[in-house]
């Protein structure tokens, strides 16, 4: 089948959604979800979203959130992107609050913020800026927005449906270099549609499923940083991989991430014996940055030899622990633990992509027509190591810039004819009846990237990742050529390519900063640089 539109966006989340409500008063839009709308990591964001909203507040300003977001990055933010994004905190937060997303009030008035909100601390922040929905944060802007999107008549939403890859006029060896569409793998049919678009943002979130262990959802595959990668975009700072400190250590319930928040409210982590560790390792305990904590709690479980450290809010009073914490209080509790009463196993968890696409302060990468969104991005703003609750704030002020970006230029662009892009030919490959590859790769691919590209690095470990991935990655290129294309083959592919972009970046820094810490170079480089990597490299 095919389809055309002003602009196809792929992606549901916060990235998504913004920028389609930002633009479906006067263009037409088509949003693309892997699988149920609601699906991306934007609906399983606990802890909120970050701004100054009060500007004349004493206590609290936008340079400190600039301050604290630098010190979190190791420095090697861009201090423009930075400023450009927490300028605009406010009016994203507003834009939110019109939109209908109910964050918490205040109960009664409370002399360190100003503002009517109840707000979060949380680790690297200097004081309490997180606007927050209990800790379903995430959820509840998701869902907001998802009603807001469905009612409007110039948006489609396609569920399940997968980019395959982006149509660009250079694939097609016409002049110039501009994006014209995508092709589209309908899951429901199992067939190969063609998407024209004046314009195509890519909103795809990271790729922390690349790894083992990750609190992210499944789709998490990477699979806007490769389209882009394979398309001719520049990709920087890919190895950065956050690992979120805290996620619930279970069998029955592996991915569970647990907020930040908790922390913020006063949780210790501990070792078995209730003694707490982060004393050993910097002087803002349990509120350093992520990268920080996330190191500790790895080093005191080698040190140790346990499985799992211990996250423990259970000296707070319980009625104030469900009250701020019901999801988790709840989850916790069908795996038999209660929080109110005993501590939370836990261990460090793939979260967060803070390298990505390159793409300005108008989300515009590389290729005219190309704008990336989100978590797979590269803005500036993350540096070596992201603040907390400055994802979906990210999202929603380059969803905004990104709309009206392309409202300014939104008659000024043709849709290419029809004709002229072929369609997707499976003539010559068959059905796989060995599916049984597929699984068996993307296994040992994770397993690889955990083992060897981690929290600790060494030389040798990310020479070994790099020859698993590049025998993988030729065994995938003869199965992609020979068999029609699948969700979990698309999906594989792309994290192949994003693998070896993360291992290549990873190779290329002679340092140790933020989120990259190599044992072969433990130190700073005085030279602050940027990782970028291309394609034909």
């Amino acid at each position: 089948m095919n389809y055309s539109t002003d602009c196809l966006i792929i992606g549901s989340g916060a990235a998504g959604l913004t920028l389609a409500l930002g633009i479906a008063d006067k263009a037409k839009v088509i949003v693309l979800s892997k699988e149920d709308v609601c699906a991306g990591s934007t609906n399983y964001a606990q802890g909120g979203i970050a701004a100054v909203y009060n500007i004349n507040d004493d206590l609290d300003s936008i340079e400190n959130h600039i301050r604290d977001t630098c010190i979190a990055g190791a420095h090697i933010c861009e201090e423009s992107a930075v400023r450009f994004v927490t300028e605009n905190a406010r009016s994203a937060i507003q834009w939110l609050i019109d939109m209908g997303v109910p964050f918490d009030l205040k109960e009664t008035e409370r002399k360190e913020d100003q503002s009517p909100y109840h707000l979060h601390r949380e680790g690297g922040h200097s004081n309490r800026r997180i606007f927050h929905a209990e800790d379903h944060t995430g959820q509840t802007i998701q869902e907001t927005l998802v009603e807001k999107a469905k009612a409007h008549p110039n948006i489609t939403i396609l569920e399940h449906h997968n980019a395959i890859d982006l149509i660009t006029t250079t694939k097609l060896d016409l002049p110039s270099n501009r994006v014209l569409g995508a092709y589209v793998l309908n899951c429901k049919t199992d067939t190969v549609d063609t998407i024209r678009a004046k314009f195509v943002a890519l909103c795809t979130g990271g790729a922390s499923k690349v790894y083992q262990y990750t609190c992210n959802p499944e789709v998490s595959s990477g699979d806007g940083i490769a389209m882009a990668w394979r398309a001719g975009c520049r990709i920087a700072n890919m190895e950065f991989n956050q690992f979120h400190p805290t996620t619930l250590f279970s069998d029955q319930d592996r991915n569970f991430l647990l907020t930040e928040a908790l922390r913020g409210e006063g949780a210790t982590l501990e070792r078995a014996d209730g003694s707490r560790f982060m004393v050993d390792y910097d002087e803002r305990l349990e509120l350093a940055p992520r990268d920080i904590v996330a190191r500790a709690i790895d080093h005191e479980m080698k040190k140790l030899g346990t499985d799992c450290m211990y996250l423990n809010i259970s000296h707070k009073p319980e009625e104030f622990v469900k009250k701020h914490f019901p999801t988790i209080y709840e989850r916790c509790l069908k795996v038999g633990i209660d929080i109110t009463k005993q501590p939370i196993p836990i261990v460090p968890a793939a979260h967060f992509s803070c390298g990505g696409i390159m793409a300005d302060k108008r989300a515009r990468t590389d290729i005219p027509g190309l704008y990336a969104i989100g978590e797979c991005a590269y803005t500036g703003l993350h540096g070596a190591n992201r603040l907390a609750s400055n994802s979906l704030l990210e999202c929603v002020v380059y969803g905004q810039s990104a709309a009206s970006n392309i409202l300014k230029h939104i008659d000024d662009v043709d849709l290419i004819d029809q004709s002229l892009i072929p369609n997707w030919d499976d003539s010559q490959v068959t059905d796989s009846d060995e599916e049984v590859i597929i699984h068996h790769n993307w296994h040992e691919l994770r397993l690889t990237m955990w083992d060897y590209v981690g929290i600790v690095r060494t030389n040798k470990r990310l020479q070994r990742a790099m020859h698993r991935i590049e025998l993988l990655k030729h065994e995938v290129h003869d199965y992609y050529s020979n068999f029609k294309v699948s969700k979990n083959l698309i999906e594989l592919r792309n994290l192949l390519d994003v693998a070896e972009i993360i291992v290549r970046s990873a190779m290329m820094r002679k340092e140790s900063r933020g989120l990259h810490y190599t044992l072969d170079y433990p130190d700073k480089d005085d030279v602050k640089k940027v990782t970028i990597i291309r394609n034909n490299q």
